[in-house]
């Protein structure tokens, strides 16, 4: 473990939260989940039960012998059921009586618009599923999907586990190198793939890099290219058109029959060093969780529409596009390319257009929209939007004041939801539910089903107020089971911290049971004897009008220890000079002390980070250190 993880003293919190936010009544007194703290308390006094229950609401082939076996650090959840996560997302909704409800709303930068009904959608994954059966994929081989946001990349993650298969979304433009270790990890058979994709306008080539990453590769038979653009490009040995594939495919694929257990996918997460993690979720538990999440903390209504900002490649796309909203029978409204292209207001003229109710976006685009200032979302209706979620790396308290107030009506009709959880955990695990205030600076309390704490570097709980931390007592089902090939390193997540499982965060808890997530452990700042949080001094310096956002490091000093290099993106009308410099160190010195004001302060054009929109604190560490920068095949260019 990092020594900069194991700290001698607690952390910090410098940046107070004195207001709190609170829902629409309507809002509170409609949700599925009112009384928080029963059902809080049922899910850790009876974990098995709670559980259980939950998956009663959904169709098994054959029920669970246990519910839960722990041989630590190894477990299992549903043991002995059968089930197929494909069933429950399609054939189940079609016996609902949803064959004709619209299932996806999928669109485009230059304006494409298409729309899928469950009964549509069950036939397109039934034919895709044949298709992928007709090249000899099987039960148990891993699928590499490398394609754009698309609904045929959804419906090729859905094809694969309707058989059986096992996918692993690489997201598209993704370098050579990234894809062609994700591939040989996995020792993947099938590629599905496209020509292109499109991002800001532009045509990003796709099946090039493929074509550059398999050279050598003996596991590959196939490749399948979903060809988009005019010509159609010519396919050369071993490559497949998608849609000759998929067309004379018939629609009859039942779902192949799974234990709990059974892998469901790969997602390939970004180390610090090394390879990256091949992160294992499987049928079952995986199943039930971002359905409890989807219909719980989403609160998802037959009537919403259902908007995520995410990608397929990321594991919010798995969750909450490809399985999550399926699970509940939601519409989900999903769309490839920037979320600020052609215009900044674009998400807005979308949100108005589909009446989109339930949103899910990251920190760092609603920072983005801050930096355009408010008449852009103020010049559409917004009234639709009952919930705004954000997760990703922590949403400071200007952001969601900002969203609160601009976006969702200052209250008036819409809600301000915070979360936090991790590739490994599949789902939330801490939360603002609406029937309970939001804190500004605080991602919520732990949701249900979760038993997490701070802690210090010796697993002892540390009283509120007092940072350390954040870990994990016991698993929930749709933890990850392994890392793929190599469970050695799952386990050392399980020994980092005794008897836990260590997030790799910092944190700290209220008395009132909110916590605000500081940001990784090896962000923490140690400044004269003082540990601070990034986020405290980030969040200081985007609370100024001039700051869009922020990020800062800990720099070797000989006095201090460390001292505070910022790098401040601007808001539209603003230009860095020495004298803002001098304004921002006098800002944060009013909001935090002495204490955590930066020694330098710089105006870059951008900052590094990956492609899901998480600021990369490590590179900037590792540039201004000239040191080594470990696996950036994330970082986006």
């Amino acid at each position: 473990m990092s020594t900069r993880a194991a700290p001698g003293k607690e952390i910090e919190q410098l940046l107070g939260a004195g207001t709190e936010l609170h829902a629409p009544v309507p809002l509170s007194e409609q949700a599925r989940l009112k009384n928080y703290a029963e059902e809080y308390r049922r899910s850790v006094e009876d974990p098995e039960g709670f559980w259980a229950g939950v998956a009663q609401e959904l169709e098994w082939f054959q029920v669970w012998k246990e519910v839960f076996e722990w041989r630590y650090p190894t477990f299992e959840w549903f043991q002995g059921a059968k089930c197929n996560i494909v069933h429950n997302c399609l054939d189940r909704q079609l016996t609902a009586g949803r064959k004709n409800k619209v299932a996806y709303i999928w669109t485009t930068e230059d304006g494409t618009e298409r729309q899928i009904t469950y009964g549509q959608l069950l036939d397109f994954v039934s034919r895709t599923a044949n298709g992928l059966r007709s090249l000899g994929v099987k039960q148990g081989d891993r699928v590499i999907i490398y394609m754009p946001l698309t609904l045929e990349g959804v419906v090729s993650m859905l094809a694969c586990a309707r058989i059986g298969a096992i996918h692993s979304v690489v997201y598209a433009g993704f370098s050579v190198q990234a894809l062609r270790s994700r591939i040989a990890d996995a020792q993947a058979r099938v590629i599905l793939t496209a020509d292109v994709c499109y991002r800001r306008g532009a045509r990003v080539g796709l099946r090039s890099i493929v074509q550059e990453a398999i050279s050598g590769l003996e596991t590959i038979d196939k490749v399948v290219v979903l060809r988009r653009a005019q010509p159609p490009l010519e396919l050369g040995l071993h490559e497949i058109d998608f849609y000759e594939l998929v067309r004379k495919q018939s629609t009859d694929c039942p779902p192949a029959v799974m234990d709990a257990e059974d892998p469901l996918y790969i997602l390939y997460t970004s180390g610090t060093t090394g390879k990256p993690k091949g992160v294992v979720h499987v049928h079952g538990g995986y199943m039930v969780g971002v359905y409890y999440h989807m219909t719980r903390f989403w609160d998802i209504r037959d009537d919403d529409v259902f908007f995520c900002m995410s990608d397929i490649g990321w594991v919010v796309g798995h969750s909450y596009i490809a399985y999550g909203p399926l699970l509940a029978g939601a519409t989900t409204l999903f769309r490839e390319g920037a979320i600020d292209f052609p215009h900044p207001a674009i998400a807005w003229e979308l949100v108005e257009r589909y009446r989109a109710s339930v949103i899910f976006t990251a920190p760092t685009a609603v920072r983005m929209f801050m930096r355009h200032g408010e008449d852009l979302p103020r010049r559409y209706d917004l009234r639709s939007i009952r919930l705004l979620t954000c997760a990703g790396e922590p949403l400071n308290p200007e952001a969601m004041v900002w969203a609160y107030r601009v976006l969702c009506g200052n209250g008036q009709w819409g809600f301000v939801a915070d979360n936090w959880w991790q590739t490994e955990t599949g789902g939330p695990c801490i939360g603002t539910l609406p029937v309970f205030a939001a804190r500004p600076g605080k991602a919520g309390k732990l949701l249900p089903g979760v038993s997490a704490e701070i802690v210090d570097a010796q697993g002892n709980k540390l009283p509120p107020n007092k940072g350390g931390l954040l870990v994990l007592r016991r698993p929930f089902p749709h933890m990850f089971r392994t890392v793929y090939g190599d469970p050695e390193r799952y386990a050392e997540d399980w020994s980092k911290v005794p008897n836990t499982y260590f997030t790799g965060d910092v944190a700290i808890r209220d008395e009132d049971g909110y916590f605000t997530v500081v940001g990784r452990a090896d962000d923490v700042l140690n400044v004269a004897g003082h540990r601070i949080g990034t986020a405290d001094v980030e969040g200081a310096l985007i609370s100024h009008p001039a700051v869009s956002e922020a990020a800062v490091i800990g720099r070797p000093d000989a006095i201090k220890g460390e001292n505070i290099k910022a790098f401040v993106i601007l808001r539209v009308g603003h230009t860095g000079s020495p004298e803002l410099e001098a304004r921002l160190k006098d800002h944060v010195r009013h909001v935090l002390g002495p204490i955590a004001v930066p020694a330098e302060i710089s105006f870059p054009d951008k900052l590094p980070k990956t492609r899901s929109g998480k600021i990369m604190r490590r590179l900037l560490r590792a540039l201004e250190m000239d040191t080594e920068i470990g696996d950036v095949s994330t970082l986006e260019e």
